[in-house]
């Protein structure tokens, strides 16, 4: 009979603590959640002040009998699941199944799974924290209600079975916004100058942009333009009027967050969101390593912080001056951001002197990747920062005005191990040689180029920059970015075409109706309000319950305006340029569980259906024919032509041009 029972979430977790603490300890699992609204109905009481109804989860009778057992036997039990919102709600559900009294002191939490973090938690618990936990419920209750009621809508106007989300919605209207600005886009020409200059002292040639005249910084759209100033000065002096000469730092980027980590796995390593966040996980519960056996390797992966402990700092400034010298420490300290919940250290890892090289037969492959990542940015956290020398040089040749812009690494700090990758920008850290030029020298002409560019459109959202995106505008938490992807990509509201996030059909009609009708809940703004209010629940400053009551009256009204309104209301469907071959009528195009196909309008007294075939603009290389794109078993696009296999055989992954 063990004297203390200790309920975690997942058994990974339950083997790595397991031997942190004595025999009179038993450590055992609830897997997750136990209780949860039912899924056959709305399972809240609207009229009994939005009484959440909870039932058990199905299939986890037997777990709760185990549970119960085990409660009955141990003198003490203690709820160790995730230190979050989530794990606080978790722990509440468990102590109401094991009937823990709501004020007993049976809360522990691990923002990290070593020895030491371990027995001092289970030395010192706490109450479980109820506004924690009505955060939770908040969340849950709020999004049950939204999604209860604004599904129908869909159902009744679009397909059956189709369901929408407060945030998945938001982040559906940002994919599809977005898609709008890129075919509205309207290129527009611009030119530059580059001329090749040679140094004669140093016999090295260098670039330099034309940037203006007179002074004045001038714009190029158009050839005509360019050709009028080569003209002029063709057989020009350049000359050397200014030079200037400097010094540029580059920081570390601090210790990651979840949504920084979900960024980089995903631009440095190509992992979904879903993959960074499961092996995060792995890493986190434990992973068994020669002579520590198995043991947490990371802190807590949900967070918005990037706070670390005075401890990590100490380990971290050992290891850099082992690994690198003096000169390459540096004490930061970095502010978590307004609106971030702060109440974990950002991601770290447990063991300083666990390097990735070290364990790497130890860890999966996926795993190492991961670790080497979150190990290297941590370090790099608290290192110097990079210096580079600069030199910028204006040169002119009669009225029009050259600039010349060059630097060179001088001290690597921190770049020594780890470099941020940034979306859609230069490469900051590139070198550009310019030479050590004096005023008034004169530097010969080489060579005179003009290129022509267009602009172009904002780019399609990845799953990196879609979490980005919605961390900046306030939607969602570190625990909601991956389920909200997940959820979208799921529905084939949206799809993912070498990395980038396009808006399906299915996901265009959706979002129409949804903005249209349901403005406010659709709403970047609205939605990054209410996450405020669950900070504020959370926090013990509001009441959950009169959140709820806030939202709930104008919605309601909201729901009931548009289903008065869209009664009479039938989306057309598009007419498409195929006769049905049953009846001759021209078909319309439907949507599917998998997608657009082709139906009959004279339906039900004609039936008839078949697939939608999309083609592409470009003719098949090989023959000339129409090319189709089909989707293969993993929803991977392919081109095909459509005389293959008769009397073609082109097929390829990538789209021809």
């Amino acid at each position: 009979m063990a004297d203390k029972l200790i309920i975690v979430e997942s058994p990974a977790k339950a083997n790595t603590i397991k031997k942190f603490l004595g025999s009179n300890t038993k450590v055992v699992a609830s897997m997750g959640h136990i209780r949860d609204l039912p899924k056959s109905k709305i399972g809240i009481d609207i009229a009994n002040d939005f009484e959440p109804e909870y039932i058990n989860i199905r299939g986890k009778g037997d777990l709760i009998k185990s549970l119960k057992a085990d409660a009955k036997k141990a003198k003490k039990v203690y709820l160790a699941t995730d230190p979050d919102r989530e794990g606080e709600a978790i722990a509440w559900h468990l102590a109401h199944i094991l009937n823990i009294p709501e004020d007993s002191i049976c809360r522990v939490t691990f923002n990290e799974i070593t020895k030491e973090t371990v027995q001092n938690s289970v030395k010192n618990p706490r109450k479980i924290d109820m506004n924690l936990t009505n955060a939770q419920q908040a969340r849950r209750v709020l999004d049950r209600i939204v999604g209860y009621k604004m599904s129908p809508v869909l159902w009744k106007k679009v397909r059956k079975g189709l369901s929408a989300g407060r945030v998945q919605s938001v982040a559906v209207k940002l994919i599809v916004d977005r898609e709008e600005e890129i075919e509205k886009f309207i290129p527009e020409e611009y030119w530059n100058i580059i001329a090749t200059l040679l140094d004669e002292n140093t016999n090295k040639t260098f670039v330099a942009k034309l940037h203006g005249k007179n002074k004045k910084k001038i714009e190029l759209h158009s050839k005509q333009e360019v050709e009028e100033i080569l003209k002029n000065i063709e057989n020009g002096k350049y000359v050397v009027t200014e030079v200037k000469k400097g010094e540029r730092k580059r920081n570390p980027a601090p210790p990651f967050t979840t949504s920084t980590m979900q960024q980089e796995a995903s631009r440095k390593l190509g992992f979904t969101l879903k993959k960074t966040m499961s092996v995060a996980q792995g890493l986190y519960e434990g992973v068994k390593v020669q002579e520590k056996g198995t043991v947490g390797l990371i802190t807590y992966m949900r967070t918005d912080s990037t706070r670390i402990s005075e401890e990590a700092r100490i380990a971290a400034k050992k290891e850099i001056i082992k690994q690198y010298g003096e000169e390459y420490y540096e004490n930061r300290y970095y502010k978590t951001k307004q609106n971030s919940q702060d109440a974990h250290e950002g991601i770290r890892p447990t063991y300083i002197e666990l390097n990735p090289e070290k364990i790497k037969d130890s860890l999966t492959k996926d795993q190492y990747k991961l670790y080497k990542l979150i190990y290297n940015r941590f370090l790099a956290s608290q290192m110097q920062s990079a210096i580079y020398d600069t030199i910028s040089a204006n040169i002119d040749v009669n009225e029009y005005n050259f600039k010349a812009n060059g630097q060179s690494l001088k001290f690597k700090g921190f770049m020594t191990l780890y470099v941020e990758t940034l979306d859609n920008k230069s490469n900051e850290d590139e070198e550009d040689f310019v030479p050590d030029l004096k005023i008034n020298q004169e530097v010969k002409k080489q060579k005179l180029d003009s290129k022509q560019s267009f602009t172009e459109p904002p780019p399609r959202y990845t799953e990196a920059s879609l979490v980005k995106a919605l961390e900046e505008k306030g939607i969602g938490r570190p625990s909601t970015y991956s389920p909200t992807i997940t959820t979208i990509l799921e529905r084939r509201y949206i799809e993912k075409e070498q990395k980038q996030l396009i808006p399906t059909e299915l996901g265009k009609v959706v979002n129409k109706l949804l903005t249209e009708n349901f403005s406010d809940i659709v709403n970047v703004e609205f939605t990054a309000n209410i996450e405020e209010q669950f900070d504020s629940i959370a926090e013990g400053k509001e009441n959950w319950k009169k959140v709820i009551r806030e939202f709930y009256g104008p919605f309601e009204n909201e729901v009931e305006k548009v289903e008065k309104e869209l009664e009479h209301v039938k989306l057309e469907d598009e007419v498409s340029d195929v006769p049905c071959d049953k009846c001759g009528r021209l078909m319309v195009i439907k949507y599917g569980k998998y997608g657009k196909f082709l139906a009959c309008p004279g339906y039900p007294e004609c039936k008839n259906a078949k697939p939608l075939v999309e083609t592409i603009d470009v003719p098949c290389p090989k023959c000339g024919g129409k090319i189709q794109v089909r989707k293969s078993k993993k929803k991977r696009k392919f081109y095909i032509c459509e005389n293959n296999p008769e009397k073609c055989d082109y097929i390829s992954w990538n789209k021809p041009k």
